[in-house]
C-alpha cells in the first residue's frame, strides 16, 4: 500500500525552478533517507508533501489523498533553531502543543497530560519533564520536539535533520525509538550524515531539482564512482 505518490511534480519560486520531472512512491511503514545539496529542495519537497505548498504542475497523493485533506496524519519534527526557546514553558509543555488543536479551549485533560509523560519517558526525558524547555541540550531539544510529534500519534512522521549538532547518545536514542516503535509508522528524515543514514534507512531519496530513489547499498557505490559528487554538507 502507497503512502506517498508523486507524479509528474514541478515546483518554481518565482522564476527558478526548484523541482522538475519528480515521480516518486513510499510505502506504508517505510523509514525513508532524504540528502542532498544545500539548496537541492529537499524542505521544499517536504513543504509539497505536508501540503504547506501546492505543486505547479503534476499530483501529491497522501494515501490516496490531497496533502491538505489529511493534514493530521503528519507529525513535523522541525530542524532545531526553528524553535524559539526563549518562550517559558516546560518540556511537558512543549510536547502537549503537538496535539493542542484536540483541547477544549486550550486546556489539557489528565489523560493528555499522562501520553504526555509516557512519550518523554520513551525517548529517555523522564526527568526533565518539568524543566523548562529553554534549558534542554540540543540532544534533549531534538527528542523533545520528536515527543511533541510523536503525541498526535501520526501516520507518517518528518523529520527535518534531527540529529543535526547533537551527541552520539542522543542520535543512537532517536534512531533506536524511530526503528523499534511498535506502530509501524513511515518515516521521511532529512538528514546530511550520509555514513550514518544509509545504514538506518530502507530507502534513500536524493533530492537536487530532481529526485532519484535509491537502495542504500546503491547510493555507496554511486558515490564511490562519482555519478553522485555534490558534497553532502
Amino acid at each position: 500500500k502507497k503512502a506517498l505518490e508523486i507524479s509528474n511534480l514541478r515546483f518554481c519560486y518565482k522564476v527558478k525552478q526548484i523541482l522538475q520531472d519528480v515521480n516518486l512512491n513510499v510505502n506504508v511503514g517505510d523509514f525513508v533517507g532524504i540528502i542532498g545539496p544545500n539548496g537541492g529542495g529537499k524542505t521544499t519537497l517536504l513543504k509539497l508533501i505536508m501540503g504547506m505548498l501546492s505543486p505547479h504542475t503534476g499530483s501529491i497523493k497522501i494515501f490516496n489523498k490531497k496533502p491538505t485533506e489529511v493534514r493530521e496524519k503528519f507529525g513535523y519534527v522541525p530542524q532545531i533553531y526553528h524553535i524559539d526557546k526563549s518562550f517559558p514553558i516546560t518540556t511537558l509543555d512543549a510536547t502537549l502543543l503537538g496535539i493542542f488543536s484536540k483541547t477544549k479551549f486550550g486546556f489539557f485533560t489528565k489523560k493528555q497530560k499522562d501520553l504526555a509523560k509516557d512519550i518523554l519517558e520513551q525517548v529517555g526525558l523522564k526527568d526533565f519533564i518539568k524543566s523548562p524547555f529553554s534549558k534542554l541540550s540540543g540532544g534533549q531539544t531534538q527528542r523533545a520536539l520528536i515527543a511533541r510529534a510523536l503525541i498526535s500519534d501520526p501516520e507518517i512522521l518528518i523529520l527535518d535533520e534531527p540529529t543535526a549538532n547533537i551527541d552520539l547518545e542522543s542520535e543512537q536514542m532517536i534512531f533506536d525509538l524511530l526503528i523499534n516503535s511498535p506502530k509501524k509508522r513511515t518515516i521521511l528524515m532529512v538528514s546530511h550524515d550520509l555514513e550514518t543514514i544509509i545504514k538506518k534507512v530502507k530507502k534513500i531519496i536524493i533530492v537536487d531539482c530532481k529526485v532519484t530513489t535509491m537502495l542504500p547499498h546503491e547510493v555507496c557505490e554511486h558515490f564511490k564512482i562519482g555519478l553522485y559528487h555534490k558534497p553532502i554538507i
